[in-house]
């Protein structure tokens, strides 16, 4: 029966898993035996064909044992179906939230306390943008996006009692909600916080990253490296997702943002990227002229754009109530507040920039430099530095992002109000890819950024702030940059597990830096408890690990210190590395480690109490001695705690999905999403990685078949 069933076998099938020549070459021999030939050939193709390329005959997501959906889809649509079935189930009744708010519309379906939110995201046009950024997709990728959502439809059609009732009514999710979201978040929330915007002041949040690439050269195992390690707040918008997802030209492992049906930070066997959030002026804030009911521009009366919108809001009893929102635009953009009497209205970059999840999806499939580099030179996300690395042993940092052509002013200049009553200062283009700051293998082997201006990414400098007009990045390198520079450049050859250990570093460069002149000055100047203070301060190991003694005294001490002030030597263009340095008031610094000294033995009965009883990695149901601090603090090992009760501090932000990858052969990687890849209620994947990151540790990456099964949790097959 086999035999006679071997005909029905295309031969151009078995030939695309073989040797077309070779396979010809043994047809021509004369001692050449066809039947055993192609009983072996059939074999070797039933049994291997797949695993060296072919089209898998089904979709499965195999879920290992740390709730990571591996994604084989038998073609791209349906892996894209897959993951969105994949986040359903790891965070679903997050997700449908999320696609609620970006369509502007949370207020109707849960009530007031989402007003604001509404306002501000159809003030912006997003669910209106949504609609036609939908349109503009290629057929096949738009045929993606709706694969994604077709999957969240299913997951919630199958599994209704999985998913709590209040947030069904976003379904059905269309192709746009994608969209919608990806605008709420990369857009208006990533580069334009509307807390910023209303309060007209750029200071960037507590969002930012790690971001490493080492070149062979600098490597101890000849192999390039690359670290990724975004901080984000621990909740809402800003949750990871670890997946990997194999179909028809792409095998990429990585992470994406919550309701995102692409990786954003990811690699595969030849290349990898991490992205930071950079030091990137996406958008201007411009006061308007008043004159009558218009505004002046170029010395005439313009009017503004104005139309209605209804919103609905909820009410306790399941009414609805009306909200007019009247939004009124310039030729900049929309009025979105007043300051001084006067509108201000806001211009943002990249709405005309559909093609952002496309450019993310295609950097997964690229296998090379050059093909890595033609996705980027699309310019369709409108911020974030890329670091990279891959298997041929180039590293780059590109400064990427939407940046506007202005005619005049330096980046300070573009951080307030600009007039808006000229064309002068009215910018229509942003630079093209060739403008923007990036170096491709630089003569140290290594590149870092911590949120930090392209300028300080290698030494000695390998980006020429002067080559670049004023307005690109500030002139700046925080402490945080400082202590990942000095790490990289102290360490001439830095292993796997080294660029691991370093990673998890909560060793505090301000510390370094200024702790000796406060314990001088102290022994100068001090009272009795300030003196009793220099003394734990001496003992101290100036980290913050969870055993750490001194360190919570001496993050007391600098919460209270004007860094714009304390310093007698400020930074400097000439010493970025070593400056600011030095004491400015010595007396006044010794002032406030008293009144620090005074609070901490109130609060804790002694000074010497130790990091981790008072920062605890509180998170769900689980409360262990927290590691890790403000990178304002030059601590590499990120953690941004709030009070919680009796003072102490749970964490709010930070260190939240990390990757270290080698580009071997093939390439290995460890990996830790901190708060587990779920937040669905009874999940066994919310908390239960955050023991390793207690311990500093990461977890092993799986993503070969047989990894993956001998660690298998659970499969679903479509």
């Amino acid at each position: 029966m086999f035999i006679t069933g071997v005909h029905l076998i295309p031969l151009r099938i078995i030939l695309l898993c073989f040797n077309r020549r070779y396979i010809l070459r043994v047809f021509r021999r004369k001692s050449f035996k066809i039947l055993p030939f192609i009983v072996v050939v059939i074999f070797v193709l039933v049994m291997g064909c797949q695993s060296i390329g072919a089209a898998p005959r089904s979709t499965e997501i195999l879920w290992d044992t740390y709730g990571v959906p591996h994604i084989y889809g038998k073609d791209v649509r349906s892996a894209f179906y897959a993951f969105g079935w994949a986040q359903m189930q790891s965070h679903g009744n997050l997700l449908l939230r999320l696609y609620g708010q970006a369509r502007g519309r949370g207020a109707e379906y849960w009530g007031e306390e989402y007003l604001e939110s509404d306002k501000w995201t159809t003030t912006m046009g997003v669910p209106s943008r949504a609609r036609s950024w939908y349109e503009a997709q290629n057929p096949t990728f738009k045929s993606y996006l709706d694969g994604f959502a077709e999957g969240i439809n299913a997951y919630v059609k199958e599994n209704p009692n999985l998913i709590d009732d209040s947030v069904e009514v976003v379904l059905p999710v269309k192709g746009e909600d994608l969209l919608a979201h990806l605008q709420r978040v990369l857009h208006f929330t990533f580069m334009v916080n509307p807390e910023e915007v209303l309060g007209i002041s750029k200071e960037k949040s507590k969002a930012g990253s790690n971001g490493w690439s080492i070149a062979p050269k600098r490597s101890a195992s000849g192999n390039a490296m690359l670290l990724a390690n975004p901080h984000l707040p621990w909740s809402d918008l800003f949750l990871w997702y670890e997946a990997q997802i194999t179909a028809p030209g792409i095998d990429a492992y990585g992470a994406s943002l919550v309701g995102i049906p692409v990786l954003n930070i990811a690699f595969n066997d030849n290349l990898g990227w991490t992205h930071t959030v950079n030091t990137h002026d996406g958008w201007d804030a411009y006061e308007l002229k008043l004159n009558g009911d218009g505004y002046m521009f170029d010395g005439k009366v313009r009017s503004f754009e104005t139309k209605t919108i209804e919103l609905k809001v909820k009410l306790p009893d399941g009414t609805l109530r009306s909200e007019p929102l009247e939004i009124k635009s310039s030729i900049h953009g929309p009025v979105v507040t007043q300051k001084d009497g006067k509108p201000i209205a806001l211009r943002v970059v990249g709405l005309d920039r559909p093609g952002g999840l496309e450019q993310w999806w295609d950097m997964g499939r690229a296998q090379n430099f050059s093909q890595f580099q033609e996705v980027l030179r699309r310019l369709q996300l409108p911020m974030f530095t890329v670091m990279y690395a891959d298997r041929k042993g180039h590293i780059m940092h590109l400064f990427n992002g939407q940046v506007p052509v202005h005619s005049n002013g330096d980046f300070k200049y573009w951080q307030g109000i600009i007039r808006g009553d000229t064309s002068k200062t009215l910018w229509t283009k942003i630079h093209p890819y060739e403008d923007l700051p990036r170096i491709i293998d630089p003569p140290s082997g290594w590149l870092q950024n911590a949120n930090d201006p392209p300028w300080t990414t290698t030494f000695p400098l390998a980006i020429k702030p002067d080559d670049y007009p004023a307005y690109m990045a500030p002139r700046s390198m925080d402490f945080r940059a400082q202590r990942s520079a000095r790490m990289l450049d102290e360490d001439e050859k830095i292993s796997f597990d080294e660029m691991i250990e370093y990673k998890h570093s909560t060793r505090m460069e301000l510390a370094d830096r200024i702790l000796d002149d406060l314990i001088a000055a102290t022994r100068k100047y001090g009272n009795e408890i300030a003196q009793r203070a220099a003394t734990v301060l001496e003992a101290w190991d100036r980290q913050t690990n969870a055993d750490s003694k001194g360190a919570v005294l001496f993050a007391n001490w600098a919460v209270e210190l004007d860094f714009d002030k304390a310093f007698s030597k400020p930074w400097t263009e000439r010493l970025p590395r070593t400056t600011p340095n030095g004491l400015a008031d010595p007396k006044g610094a010794v002032a406030l480690l008293e009144t620090a000294a005074t609070k901490v033995e109130k609060a804790y009965g002694k000074l010497n109490v130790a990091w981790g009883e008072v920062f605890r990695l509180k998170y769900g149901n689980v409360d262990l001695p927290g590691n890790g601090g403000d990178g304002d603090l030059g601590i590499f090992r990120v953690i941004n705690f709030a009070p919680d009760s009796e003072a102490k501090f749970q964490p709010v932000a930070g260190d939240s999905y990390v990757a270290a990858i080698e580009f071997s052969k093939p390439a290995r990687a460890m990996a830790l999403t901190s708060y587990g890849n779920s937040s669905q209620p009874g999940s066994p994947h919310t908390v239960d990685q955050l023991p390793l990151f207690a311990r500093k540790q990461l977890r092993p990456v799986w993503r070969k078949k047989q990894e993956i099964t001998a660690h298998l949790e659970e499969r679903k097959v479509f």
